[in-house]
C-alpha cells in the first residue's frame, strides 16, 4: 500500500528535486512515466507558502510558481492555481498578530487580503505576458449541480483565452467555509480538480509529505514516497492544523488526495519552499505521490462523493448488504430512521446501524415524505403518496457507494 523513503538524512538531501539514483530511482522512473501523459493540473498553494511569518505575501515564491506554470504552459501544459493566503495577506496589511476570531472581521480581513494576493499574481504572471482569472468560489456554489457545471465552463474558457485561473474560497462572503475550518481550500483544490477534468493535484505545503507518524512528535517518522491506496486509518492518524493562521492539516490534505485518486487523477503532497511544479513533473522524488484508483467514478458520481449532504437516512443491515455489495437501489423498505430535513432532489447520507456512512445519493423523496414511507413497501407507497409507482428512495444510479 505504502513505500517508505529511507532514512531522513537521505531523505532531506534527495527533496530538493535533484537527480535519481539508488533506492529512489524506482520512485523516480515510476514519476516520470505517470506525469509523461499530464496535460492539466491543479496546483493548491497553502496559506504558509504564500504568506511569510509576518504575515506578509511570499512574493519571491509566487514569482517562482509563475516562471513554473509559464515553463509549462510552453509545453502545452495547463495550471489551475488555487491558492490559500487570503486572511493571512489581510492580516499583515492590518496589523494583525492573530487570526480574528469574530466572523465578520474575518471577512474584512479577508476582502482587504484577496485583493492584495490577486495583484501579487497578477504582477508575477505579467512578467511573462500571462494574463490571470480570479475566480472565487464558496462551497454552495459547486454543492449545487447547476452552478458546478457553470464553473466548470467559466475555467474552460478561461484556458481556452490563454488565462491562468486562479481561485480561492470566497472569504469575504462565506459563512460556514470560515466557521467550520473545513481545510483552507484542499477540499476546493480537489472539487477543481475534477470540475477541470485534470490529470493531477499537487499540493504544495510546508511540510515534506506525508510520514508514517507525526514527525514533530516522533522522532522515527518516516516519509512515505508513494501510496496505492488512502485508508480510513490513515486519514484518522494525520495530524490536524498546527498554525492560527492556516486551517489546513495533513487530514483535509489527505482526505483531497483521496477525493482526486477516486476520479482516476493522481495527486502529490509536497515542501513548496523545497520544490517546484516543473521539477515534480519533471518526476523529481519529492513528496508523497498517491496513485489514481483502479476504477474511476464517472462525472457526476465524482459530484455526488464530494459535495455536502442535506440530511441522512439510517438503514438495516439488509439495506447496506443491498447497496454495496450488490450494487442495489434504496428502497424504503430498508429505511430505520430519518435524520435532518432535506427536499426532493438533494444529497443525503445513508448510514448504516452504527451512524457509518455508506454511501451518499439524490433523494427522490423531502424527508417528510421519506418519514411516511420508510419500512413500507413499494405498493404501500403508491397509496400513501399517491403516487404512479413507489420505486426507490434514491436509484443506484444516483448513488455512490462509500
Amino acid at each position: 500500500m505504502v513505500d517508505d523513503v529511507t532514512n531522513g538524512s537521505r531523505e532531506t538531501r534527495k527533496l530538493d528535486g535533484s537527480a535519481c539514483d539508488s533506492v529512489l530511482d524506482r520512485n523516480c522512473s515510476e514519476r516520470k512515466e505517470l506525469f509523461e501523459g499530464v496535460r492539466r493540473v491543479v496546483l493548491k498553494l497553502g496559506t504558509r507558502l504564500v504568506t511569510r511569518k509576518d504575515h506578509r505575501l511570499n512574493t519571491k515564491l509566487i514569482e517562482r510558481l509563475a516562471a513554473d506554470v509559464a515553463d509549462l504552459r510552453r509545453k502545452e501544459i495547463q495550471v489551475a492555481v488555487v491558492s490559500s493566503g487570503a486572511v493571512g495577506a489581510g492580516m499583515g496589511r492590518l496589523g494583525l498578530e492573530d487570526r480574528p476570531r469574530r466572523l465578520s472581521a474575518l471577512q474584512a480581513t479577508a476582502a482587504v487580503g484577496q485583493g492584495l494576493l490577486m495583484n501579487a499574481y497578477k504582477l508575477a504572471f505579467r512578467t511573462h505576458n500571462v494574463p490571470v482569472g480570479q475566480v472565487l468560489l464558496t462551497a454552495d456554489d459547486l454543492d449545487n449541480r447547476r452552478r458546478y457545471v457553470n464553473a466548470r465552463n467559466t475555467l474552460d474558457s478561461l484556458f481556452r483565452f490563454g488565462a491562468v485561473p486562479v481561485l480561492n474560497e470566497n472569504d469575504s462572503v462565506a459563512v460556514e467555509e470560515l466557521q467550520l475550518s473545513v481545510g483552507d481550500n484542499d477540499r476546493l483544490s480537489a472539487l477543481v480538480a475534477h470540475l477541470i477534468d485534470a490529470d493531477l493535484l499537487v499540493i504544495l505545503t510546508d511540510v515534506d509529505g506525508f510520514y508514517s507518524e507525526d514527525p514533530d512528535r516522533h522522532s522515527d517518522a518516516r516519509l512515505i514516497a508513494r501510496v496505492e491506496e488512502i485508508r480510513p486509518e490513515m486519514i484518522e492518524r494525520a495530524g490536524r492544523a498546527g498554525s492560527h493562521v492556516s486551517l489546513g492539516g495533513m487530514r483535509s490534505k489527505l482526505e483531497a488526495a483521496q477525493s482526486v485518486t477516486r476520479g482516476g487523477r493522481l495527486a502529490v503532497i509536497a515542501n513548496g519552499h523545497r520544490i517546484g511544479l516543473s521539477r515534480i513533473l519533471a518526476g523529481a522524488p519529492a513528496g508523497t505521490l498517491f496513485l489514481a484508483a483502479r476504477e474511476r467514478l464517472p462525472g457526476r458520481k465524482l459530484w455526488i462523493a464530494n459535495s455536502r449532504r442535506s440530511g441522512a437516512v439510517i438503514v438495516d443491515d439488509g439495506a447496506v448488504e443491498a447497496i454495496v455489495k450488490r450494487g442495489k437501489s434504496l428502497l424504503p423498505s430498508g429505511i430505520l430512521k430519518v435524520e435532518g430535513a432535506f427536499e426532493a432532489g438533494e444529497l443525503i447520507a445513508v448510514e448504516d446501524r452504527r451512524r457509518m456512512e455508506v454511501a451518499r445519493g439524490v433523494v427522490k423523496y423531502g424527508s417528510s415524505d421519506v418519514q411516511r414511507i420508510l419500512g413500507k413497501s413499494t405498493g404501500e407507497v403508491v397509496s400513501i403518496l399517491d403516487v404512479e409507482s413507489g420505486g426507490e428512495v434514491v436509484h443506484r444510479d444516483d448513488l455512490v457507494v462509500l
